[in-house]
């Protein structure tokens, strides 16, 4: 079953965006001094794995593992990404460099693919390498039963967690945190 969804990037004009009222919640428990305490005390991972054959995401400090979440991939999870549209999740070492409050998701963070050497071999056969691969929690505007999202390869290519979890991978991150996709 092919499911289509929006780019996590992106917003519709005047949707509601359940990401914003979460970080309007944050906001205020940080101006009133409980939510910088309850940040400060969550550690901050130095680097992400995923596993995508064992479909788990795991957070570290170190060798210390620091959070682990159950994940959804690509509808097409076996393999490594090699182009636009092939529903692959991508394999390799990258990092995390954008957030978006604001997406068609519950959050998400893009993961820099495609690499240079990812560039490279998509222009070698004369295809588009894709873009715009995210860790990312569930839609905003579900199709689907919450059961359904839970069981599921059902993304284009990235990697869905609960909003539980996204809450958690948003605080526990940073920018340029190294995430490593294994097959």
């Amino acid at each position: 079953m092919r499911i289509a969804h929006a780019n996590p990037n992106t917003t519709r004009p005047g949707a509601t965006r359940p990401a914003v009222s979460f970080i309007a919640v944050l906001a205020t428990l940080w101006a009133l001094g409980t939510g910088a305490q309850a940040a400060n005390e969550l550690p901050v991972a130095d680097r992400v794995l995923v596993d995508k054959s064992e479909r788990w995401m795991r957070l570290y400090d170190g060798d210390e593992v620091l959070r682990e979440f159950k994940i959804s991939l690509g509808q097409e999870p076996e393999g490594d990404k090699r182009q636009e549209g092939d529903n692959k999740t991508p394999e390799g070492r990258y990092t995390l460099d954008v957030r978006n409050p604001d997406s068609d998701f519950f959050l998400s963070i893009r993961i820099s693919y495609p690499s240079p050497s990812d560039a490279a071999a998509a222009r070698a056969v004369g295809t588009d390498p894709g873009g715009q691969i995210m860790i990312h929690g569930q839609p905003n505007e579900p199709r689907y039963s919450p059961g359904f999202y839970a069981s599921t390869d059902w993304t284009n290519g990235c990697i869905a967690v609960s909003n539980l979890a996204m809450i958690d991978i948003w605080l526990m991150t940073r920018p340029g945190t190294p995430i490593e996709i294994r097959p």
